[in-house]
């Protein structure tokens, strides 16, 4: 996942350690302009003579991506390369065939962008090489003119010299987007981080000037929430237990002749969320009249309910929950700011539908396609709607919805190379932990193994356990381009939704405080041990693979289970808890008692005490098998450092390892070509200790700035292909 930064504390801490880039954005060769809607079949290139599916078509560029609807209902807009650089082009909406660019990127690609209510603005978030360091751009429709509407470079110090980093760069302002109204189609609240490194002041953005006027001066708040009427209304900080403590705003107009002042606002407390509710209950949102707070909610309760609070009265009102899972997607009607509809998602999403005017649509659209449902997009007067469907065998497909006549025509699948393609089922399980949690799974198997298909292998497969990130997050079933990727090599993937993952309420997240290393790690050793025992994976044969918290797990997997693995691929994974919590951006501070909750107290002696034990570099002597590790040199998440630290340990202890770097990413790898590369390296590291089927590196190092500093002589192919790193 790739977000900015979020507007309420449940979002930020499940931002803390995001899953890495690749497979997220899709896959496919970069595709020139976009043409025909219709998918088209495979072409033969994508499947190799012994049935191995190409790189290239799994971790690509998509052809097509995030469709969205203007406002007034007349355009759409979507993510397709050009050049192989992701941008965002725009169509008229009954004609997609007919879509131009409107971005010119030309280096990372765009992967976040939101029409503005005016209906000639598009706006999008761009960073330098995946340091996060957010600006938000607008690229104006009628003039095709991009303009920068947070150009500040640096943030200053008391002396008004920019700050240093030890890096010896300057320290840059992250942007995020505050909040869009239709009640304001020129304006846009943005948050800037330029005066105060640690908290967003709150700009009111000119579209049309792209004029900056300060509403809010923050000094204190984790987060501020607004209305749509750009009023702020609830700010938030955490408490000393690691909770959440909301407060009411008030607001004074600005004195005569200082009307360009901010507004001075007071707060009250509103409301304070002990530790064990504060990932699961926030604000999500105001009724039209602004008198209604809709809120998740899971106090008194285990699961996180959708709930209504009236403001004058108190009173709080169920309007959705489910036994299993949390609350999820919001379907809210786009003027009148009435819910419609919930989703829910245990194994699968499902929608309870509140709002009975929908339920026509609803019903209807589930005929139009298989697959998991959402609407991502809808018109400001409701009548055309974007709906995406996903699926584990085949690409997401995307139609555009004419709600008066009940019609839903086809725009485009996201990767239509993919069409046809010997893909594998995605098989939701439930693993038992030690301790008697649901642990909700997902098996892909290897191609042809089953062919019987009980479900299980004909005979024990080789087994790769595919960690997510987070670990404040969760895997979901559709298509999972590594899934397929290690299925179509001879291995089995298992996905588990470990402890501490989010969506199957507060007592499941909550069994995961302080357990880093601990009982977190058990529930993925027992999903191993589950997948042994029940003829699924050659024990001998098991690899442990994942980004971010799982590239911790990686980590974890060769040091406090060393005799488990057969190897192990840890991808942008903190090797000591210590000092991954003191390099934290400066924006994340607010959250530093959540971290001391839940992971550990940096603060005190006998914290770090316990940080140190939970951390694989103190056990680095231990490690014994072979290790993988990628990173991105601009990380502003898990710094660089963490993976540097533990391969310098490694090597004083004379324990071989191999060590992908990139300069030019960050947490995770956003370039396609650096993710061609790195998988081109893992799949060969792979196959020579699990013994599945690896596809040359050919082309794939092209264009790519990968660098291996240690161990590219322990990876069959790849020390030959280095030399093609960075040609184009």
């Amino acid at each position: 996942m790739m977000s900015f930064r979020p507007r309420n504390v449940r979002i930020f801490a499940s931002a803390f350690l995001l899953s890495m880039m690749a497979g997220a954005a899709g896959a496919a060769a970069p595709a020139a302009a976009p043409g025909d809607a219709k998918a088209a079949a495979a072409p033969t290139a994508a499947v190799s003579p012994d049935g191995l599916i190409s790189r290239s078509v799994l971790f690509g560029n998509p052809d097509r991506t995030a469709l969205r609807v203007s406002p007034d209902g007349k355009r759409v807009a979507f993510i397709a390369p050009v050049a192989g650089v992701l941008n965002v082009w725009v169509a008229p909406v009954n004609d997609i065939a007919a879509a131009k660019p409107v971005t010119k990127d030309t280096s990372r690609g765009i992967r976040q962008y939101f029409w503005a209510y005016n209906n000639n603005d598009l706006l999008y978030l761009q960073d330098v090489g995946g340091d996060e360091n957010w600006k938000v751009y607008r690229v104006n429709l009628e003039t095709s003119k991009v303009t920068d509407l947070t150009p500040f470079e640096t943030i200053n110090g008391p002396d008004g010299k920019p700050i240093i980093l030890p890096s010896g760069q300057p320290l840059r302002p992250a942007a995020q987007i505050e909040a869009v109204s239709h009640k304001f189609p020129n304006h846009i609240l943005i948050g800037l981080n330029n005066r105060n490194p640690q908290f967003h002041d709150i700009y009111r953005v000119d579209l049309s000037t792209g004029a900056l006027t300060l509403l809010f001066t923050n000094d204190q708040w984790a987060s501020v929430t607004t209305d749509d009427n750009y009023d702020i209304r609830l700010a938030s900080k955490m408490t000393s237990d690691g909770g959440v403590e909301y407060f009411k705003a008030s607001s004074t107009a600005a004195k005569p002749g200082k009307e360009h002042e901010p507004a001075s606002v007071t707060f009250d407390s509103f409301v304070k969320i002990s530790q064990q509710d504060s990932l699961t209950t926030s604000p999500m949102g105001f009724s039209k009249d602004g008198q209604t707070l809709y809120m998740l909610d899971s106090r008194d309760r285990n699961t996180a309910a959708l709930v209504a609070k009236d403001l004058k009265t108190g009173k709080i009102s169920l309007l959705a929950e489910d036994a299993k899972a949390d609350a999820g997607n919001v379907m809210m009607h786009p003027t009148e700011k009435t819910v419609q509809a919930v989703s829910f998602e245990y194994m699968r999403d499902e929608w309870k539908v509140l709002d009975k005017s929908i339920e026509p649509d609803l019903a209807y659209l589930r005929t139009v396609s298989e697959g998991d449902m959402n609407v991502t997009s809808r018109s400001l007067d409701d009548k055309t709607w974007v709906v995406a469907f996903a699926q584990d065998k085949g690409p997401a497909r995307s139609y555009i919805y004419d709600r008066a006549a009940k019609k839903a025509t086809f725009a485009f699948s996201n990767k239509p190379s993919l069409e046809g393609l010997p893909l594998q089922a995605m098989k939701p399980v439930v693993i038992k932990s030690r301790d008697g949690l649901d642990l909700v799974s997902y098996l892909t198997l290897p191609t042809g193994s089953d062919k019987n298909n009980d479900g299980k292998p004909d005979a024990p497969v080789p087994l790769v356990l595919n960690v997510h990130g987070g670990p404040w997050a969760r895997d979901s079933w559709g298509l999972d381009p590594e899934a397929q990727w290690l299925a179509n090599r001879g291995y089995a993937c298992l996905q588990v939704n470990f402890r501490g993952s989010t969506g199957f309420g507060k007592s499941f997240i909550n069994a995961a405080d302080k357990q880093w290393s601990k009982k977190m790690h058990d529930d993925l050793i027992d999903a191993v041990n589950w997948a042994v025992k029940e003829g699924i994976a050659d024990p001998s044969k098991v690899a442990i693979y994942g980004g971010s918290y799982g590239g911790y797990s990686a980590l974890v997997g060769v040091t406090f289970t060393p005799d488990t693995f057969a190897c192990s691929v840890a991808i942008v994974g903190p090797s000591s808890l210590q000092t991954l919590l003191e390099s934290i951006p400066p924006y994340w501070a607010p959250a530093i008692e959540m971290f001391a909750a839940r992971v550990g107290d940096l603060r005190t002696p006998e914290g770090k005490k316990f940080l140190a034990e939970c951390s694989p570099l103190t056990y680095v002597d231990r490690i014994k098998k072979p290790l993988l590790i990628g990173q991105g040199k601009n990380d502003p998440r898990v710094k660089f450092t963490e993976s540097e630290q533990i391969v310098d340990a490694m090597k004083k202890k004379g324990i071989p390892v191999t060590y992908v770097l990139y300069p030019d990413e960050g947490h995770g790898f956003a370039r396609p070509e650096n993710r061609m590369s790195f998988y081109a390296v893992t799949e060969a590291f792979l196959a020579k200790h699990l013994g599945g089927k690896v596809q040359p590196v050919g082309e794939d190092f092209k264009g790519s700035t990968i660098q291996i500093p240690a161990g590219a002589e322990d990876v069959p192919g790849i020390s030959g292909a280095i030399g093609s790193a960075g040609k184009k």
